[in-house]
């Protein structure tokens, strides 16, 4: 379910990524092998792909593909009420801002909408970034209702899956979600005061 934890799993050092069904259905990315039964196998993957877009782009170049982006973000994290901030933030460790991201497990596009994500939330063209943007920031404002606006909650969920999060009463102790968070939150220092 969750296009960002690929890339907080590839988080440089993972070269792998497990994709299991946890018990609630939802679906957990991790680096590592999980040993509970009540988890179900589905696959595995190499790193994941949308590393790829960031690979070799300068500040500048990165800096550049956001302003071509910076109405929509604006537009749709207002009408969602989340910071632009945040989004870019997301936008920047989930593709740096590359709309034909790709990675191995299927997500897609600027956010990193998995396919079941992004028809749960009316985008039916992934690579499209209107639709990508106003995707993510619905999903992601969806996290950050689902837990009580706790921005580290709500990245986790992004990352790992809000079953992930809630089964660990807080951030799930995997080190690419952590790394992910991590990430995410010094980007949106950044961009927030900038």
């Amino acid at each position: 379910m969750l296009l960002g934890l690929l890339l907080a799993a590839a988080s440089a050092q993972a070269a792998e990524v497990y994709v299991y069904r946890e018990p609630a259905g939802t679906r957990l990315f991790t680096d590592q092998r999980v040993r509970d039964p009540a988890y179900v196998f589905i696959s595995k993957f190499g790193r994941p792909t949308a590393y790829v877009s960031c690979k070799g782009i300068s500040s500048a170049g990165l800096e550049a593909r956001l302003r071509s982006y910076e109405d929509l973000i604006v537009k749709y994290a207002d009408q969602q009420g989340v910071e632009p901030a945040l989004v870019k933030a997301v936008m920047r460790v989930e593709s740096c801002f590359d709309h034909r991201a790709v990675s191995r497990v299927g997500a897609r596009g600027l956010m990193q909408l998995m396919p079941g994500t992004a028809a749960d939330m009316g985008v039916s063209d992934s690579f499209d970034p209107a639709q990508n943007i106003r995707g993510g920031v619905t999903y992601l404002r969806l996290m950050l209702d689902r837990f009580g606006n706790n921005q580290k909650l709500a990245l986790a969920a992004y990352n790992a899956g809000p079953g992930a999060v809630t089964k660990h009463q807080g951030v799930p102790p995997f080190k690419e979600t952590q790394a992910y968070v991590e990430k995410v939150r010094s980007h949106y220092e950044r961009y927030r005061s900038s």
